[in-house]
């Protein structure tokens, strides 16, 4: 259910790895979780952030959620669609809804997060 070549954060966040920063939105069940999503506050760009911070906030018709880093690093992109289309984060949570890109202090941090099984795992937990 959850794609494979991504590390998952407790807190619901996927992190896409691979040349130069890393990918990061939150996951199908998040989305799910916090309904229609209507405003998106990202980091500015060369923001640094750590992981398990908040670095921004997730707005739906329910809640406001915060958005946690899931790695120590640099902000080196952010979403400009989700200004006015924060429905991708919905509609397309692991394509055109992702959030910020991350300059990843260490690759080890990356590589410690939950594989999608074990992230599935944990959600049958709960």
């Amino acid at each position: 259910m959850y794609p494979e070549d991504l590390k998952y954060t407790a807190e619901h966040e996927w992190v896409k790895a691979g040349e130069g920063p890393v990918r990061v939105g939150i996951t199908d069940f998040a989305q799910d979780a916090l309904g229609d999503i209507v405003y998106v506050q990202l980091p500015e760009v060369g923001t640094a952030v750590r992981a398990g911070d908040s670095c921004g906030e997730l707005e739906s018709t329910k809640s406001v959620s915060d958005l946690f880093a899931p790695v120590n690093g640099t902000v080196r992109a952010v979403n400009e669609a989700l200004a006015d289309q924060p429905d991708l984060v919905n509609t397309d949570p692991y394509g055109e809804g992702w959030l910020l890109d991350i300059e990843v202090d260490d690759d080890e941090e990356v590589a410690a997060l939950m594989d999608a099984d074990t992230y599935q795992g944990q959600l049958d937990q709960s």
